[in-house]
């Protein structure tokens, strides 16, 4: 009987180092750095966090970032953090090469994300951003190849240009 790998808490947790869109690699292989999971973050720092995990190309690690905001953050505003960690996982599937997931989870996300508002809470551009995961779905649909960087999305909108409205 092999014996799994466990985290400091003796929860089963795969030791395997893991690349840049979350996927195991060999044991001895160098992989990315994995995210602190149940770190609690201002809603600017979560947004700041997976902004730069984003444009690094690294989204899986966004949507853990997402995912400690939604756990550890008021209730009420869950919804928009769950969101925004479906479209970080549907970037994440789409850049691995999988369409079907990644385009449903997208459309998922943005469909969330519309009902999460208001619009600008945290200075998030929820309207640019469900415009931007209905796009990519659409052509991850139609079998576009996805890079993670290049289509990272802008989860604020620059200071100089007004959110689309």
């Amino acid at each position: 009987m092999n014996a799994r790998d466990r985290d400091g808490e003796g929860r089963a947790r795969s030791a395997r180092p893991r690349d840049g869109l979350g996927r195991p690699l060999a044991y001895g292989e160098p992989g990315v750095e994995r995210q602190p999971e149940g770190v609690v973050r201002t809603p600017a720092q979560t947004v700041a966090e997976a902004q730069r995990l984003l444009d690094a190309g690294i989204p899986f690690h966004a949507h853990e970032v997402f995912e400690d905001a939604w756990k550890s953050g008021p209730p009420a505003e869950a919804p928009l953090w769950r969101a925004l960690a479906q479209l970080a996982v549907g970037l994440t599937h789409a850049a691995r090469g999988n369409a079907v997931g990644g385009a449903r989870l997208l459309c998922r996300g943005a469909d969330a994300l519309a009902l999460a508002g208001p619009e600008g809470a945290h200075g998030i551009d929820l309207a640019g951003l469900v415009r931007w995961a209905r796009e990519l779905a659409l052509r991850v649909e139609a079998g576009a190849a996805v890079d993670a960087a290049a289509e990272a999305p802008r989860l604020v909108s620059p200071p100089d240009r007004p959110a689309p409205t």
